[in-house]
């Protein structure tokens, strides 16, 4: 059997950047923004970006698949400095879940490759010569970004870390110096993406067009001020401008000081 990918809204669309897996295995028009791999070394060319996007946006074909094969994959998966994936199997179904958001089936299409249905994207599992599962990779928007499999005592720490700071309503260190700067490159004609990881890079790239005329329309930044940090572990800010107030989500600085993920929400 033959499957597609639901089609994005028109809501969905009209983001003004989206950056990185925005709406990585979620039912849309949800919006999750989640922090690219640093383990992702190379920005793929503009065709290699496009010749992956079309594998990924093609209907996938279902193969049989005995479900006990699930349970190898089963585990916790770090995506991002507080973004795991957790794989679990009900029965004959492998459900993924990311943090922040609610569980999601995917299907096989081969005996280590699975996709989604309600999104363009898929994940598949490496092995090492043992046969262990060591990471998954995500597969989606033109890229391929790694997550390495960690213990579940790793995953609940770093879970037990981000609900702590939801609860306190604390940024996560350097989000907001990350956007002051990013945003006066921008103002000076001159896109800085050296603080960026190469998935956010290449998207930041891609729209970097549409960014310039809505930041001209919007006119100088006049603040920045710190409101919440939402499910996902993202920091969401408002940004005043002298014409806009545009709502804007960023992903906390990883280790190697590049920050994942961006989203100007404009009204």
């Amino acid at each position: 059997m033959t499957v597609s990918a639901t089609t994005p809204s028109s809501g969905y669309r009209k983001l003004v950047l989206a950056i990185s897996a925005i709406g990585a295995i979620v039912s849309l028009p949800a919006v999750a923004l989640v922090s690219s791999s640093s383990a992702m070394a190379q920005i793929p060319t503009d065709n290699e970006a496009a010749r992956l996007r079309a594998e990924q946006e093609a209907p996938q074909q279902l193969v049989p698949f005995d479900p006990t094969h699930f349970d190898k994959y089963v585990g916790y998966y770090q995506l991002g400095p507080n973004v795991i994936f957790k794989i679990t199997r009900d029965g004959g179904k492998l459900l993924t879940q990311l943090t922040g958001q609610g569980p999601v089936q995917v299907y096989p299409e081969s005996e280590t490759k699975f996709f989604a249905t309600v999104v363009a994207a898929q994940i598949s599992f490496v092995t090492n010569p043992q046969g262990e599962v060591t990471e998954l990779i995500l597969h989606q928007n033109g890229q391929e970004q790694h997550a390495k499999k960690i213990d579940e005592a790793a995953a609940k720490n770093i879970e037990a870390a981000l609900a702590d700071r939801i609860k306190n309503n604390m940024p996560s260190p350097g989000t907001e110096a990350f956007l002051r700067r990013y945003i006066a490159s921008q103002e000076a004609g001159k896109p800085d993406y050296s603080e960026m990881t190469p998935g956010l890079e290449l998207a930041a790239r891609t729209q970097q067009d549409r960014l310039t005329s809505d930041i001209a329309k919007w006119g100088p930044l006049l603040s920045v001020e710190f409101t919440r940090v939402n499910p996902g572990g993202n920091d969401v800010y408002m940004l005043t401008f002298k014409n806009e107030k545009v709502p804007t989500i960023v992903a906390p600085v990883g280790a190697d000081g590049k920050v994942g993920g961006l989203l100007f929400q404009p009204q």
